[in-house]
């Protein structure tokens, strides 16, 4: 039976291989330094997805207070093991994502997912998200 629940420090390591199928391979140092600070940002959450005592579904859920649109909630990562693709797992961890954001006051859940990713786009308008605008990523290294 899957369950969905709070992430712990206990799932750094299987989470790696979910972030590596999204195209994020993480060294472990560093999976556990992006992992620390989010937990130690006020509202936000990451929730996993078990089944049997394996991680088989992420998702990193945060609140985004702005000026320029009404604030809501973010889904920041969402990733389901390949092999569990198409079994509800998906739906069931944005809803999970859902109920954090009607919890934590928020109206709406907003996401972004990359142009290449027609698979994704069409699992999310199956679940009710609209494409309501698109953009472009700019980026400068400060290193």
């Amino acid at each position: 039976m899957i369950s969905i629940r709070p992430m712990t420090t206990e799932d750094i390591q299987p989470s790696r291989e979910l972030l590596s199928q999204l195209g994020y391979p993480l060294g472990s140092k560093e999976l556990r330094r992006r992992y620390d600070s989010v937990m130690g940002t006020a509202d936000h959450a990451l929730l996993v997805a078990e089944d049997e005592g394996d991680i088989i579904a992420l998702c990193h859920v945060y609140a985004r207070p702005a000026l320029d649109k009404p604030p809501e909630a973010v889904v920041q990562a969402l990733v389901v093991n390949q092999a569990y693709r198409g079994r509800g797992v998906g739906r069931d961890m944005m809803m999970a994502a859902e109920t954090w954001a009607g919890d934590h006051g928020f109206t709406s859940v907003a996401l972004y997912s990359n142009a290449l990713r027609s698979d994704a786009h069409a699992f999310y308008e199956t679940i009710g998200y609209r494409l309501t605008a698109t953009s472009h990523l700019f980026r400068k290294s400060l290193e």
